[in-house]
């Protein structure tokens, strides 16, 4: 579990891909600080387990399933990773709750400046959409970020300049892709409205209203 709150980047030192996966060597500093085999990483949002790694460099391997579903085969080496350490006890929650899963892959279709802010607006899939709302979270590379506003298959977020410096979004250009995991409060809010709907004949009949969601506690 980690918060979206990247701690360093990483420089992306090689990338050996085989046939149905690949391993990545990093170069990284603060997230190496009592690290251990088989502890968690977030490489830009993706939860990926340490495999080697010495004072300088480490090491994780990337199955099919998870290039399939992230933006890590679009990676060169001397790429900038947005890197963060698993989520101890005791630790603050200074971002929102982020599995390290990717729901799916976005593409930054706008960038534009306001003031000392950079507005950025992502086209997502829809299976990332149907979970974004104007103020919630978003996981954007990893980073925690606010929705500003959504249509039906877009969304904005607003970068502060600290944002844009230590991370990578702030080396995106239009076009690029970026990986995108929603907020998981929502899916187990819909997970459970699920199960009800299948117990409730009331519920099968009128869908989720409002009056609904109020009754049950949500509202």
């Amino acid at each position: 579990m980690f918060t979206g709150i990247v701690e360093e980047l990483g420089v992306l030192k090689r990338i050996h891909k085989g046939a149905d996966s690949a391993r990545l060597t990093i170069q990284a500093e603060k997230v190496l600080q009592d690290v251990k085999l088989g502890d968690s990483i977030a490489v830009n949002g993706i939860c990926l387990t340490v495999t080697e790694f010495n004072n300088r460099f480490f090491s994780v391997d990337v199955m099919a399933e998870t290039l399939r579903r992230t933006n890590l085969l679009d990676l060169q080496p001397g790429n900038f990773v947005n890197l963060e350490r698993a989520l101890r006890v005791g630790d603050r929650l200074g971002g929102h709750i982020v599995s390290g899963h990717i729901d799916g892959v976005g593409t930054i279709i706008r960038q534009q400046r306001e003031d000392i802010a950079i507005i950025t607006e992502i086209e997502a899939p829809p299976e990332v959409m149907k979970y974004i709302l104007t103020k919630g979270s978003v996981a954007v590379d990893g980073i925690s970020l606010t929705v500003v506003n959504h249509t039906d298959r877009t969304f904005v977020v607003s970068l502060i300049p600290h944002t844009a410096k230590m991370t990578t979004l702030g080396y995106k250009k239009t076009g690029d892709k970026v990986n995108l995991e929603s907020d998981i409060i929502g899916r187990y809010v819909e997970r459970l409205l699920g199960c009800h709907q299948q117990e409730s004949p009331a519920v099968k009949k009128t869908g989720i209203s409002l009056e609904f969601l109020a009754e049950q506690g949500f509202l």
